[in-house]
């Protein structure tokens, strides 16, 4: 039987194959341009991905209407985070360089942490921070915030039509 770590092993793409099939733990929404999901780590509440599907290696080997639906669903995703976590901001980022697909990150930040930590990239957080036990996904945990997220976002859909 496969399970979600074996999924995980192979990457984007084991983890969109398991989204695709219902198997996919982290998934928020199925969206027009891919499937937002949790982040791994949930060090800061609300950190979520945009994986594009289908696969595709960057934003510019979409076509113009993709590059559009794309960065529109990745501000989508953003509003939704905004409103469920009340963050004071969001910061997005897409990069590719480790996974070579196309994938936006959407980081809740947040007043509460340090000055230091706010005016840099969440990725410059130590890794005990980014990887603590208590910081990584889980299902039970996380479900209210999972749900929320999900809830917010077809509430959108319904309101654009999309």
């Amino acid at each position: 039987m496969t399970t979600w770590h074996d999924f995980v092993s192979r990457g984007i793409p084991g983890r969109l194959e398991a989204a695709r099939a219902g198997l996919n733990p982290t998934v928020i929404a199925r969206m027009p341009s891919g499937f937002a999901v949790l982040g791994d780590s949930q060090f800061l509440p609300g950190y979520a991905l945009l994986l594009a599907d289908p696969l595709a290696p960057s934003l510019e080997d979409l076509d113009e209407l993709g590059q559009t639906t794309f960065l529109r669903d990745m501000a989508r995703l953003g509003r939704a985070i905004r409103a469920v976590t009340g963050c004071a901001r969001v910061n997005y980022g897409i990069y590719g360089n480790t996974d070579p697909y196309l994938q936006a990150h959407v980081w809740a930040r947040y007043d509460w942490e340090d000055a230091e930590r706010r005016a840099t990239p969440a990725w410059f957080y130590p890794p005990e921070v980014r990887f603590a036990p208590d910081a990584l996904f889980d299902s039970a945990r996380h479900a209210d915030l999972l749900l929320q997220l999900r809830a917010t976002l077809n509430e959108e859909n319904g309101r654009s039509g999309r």
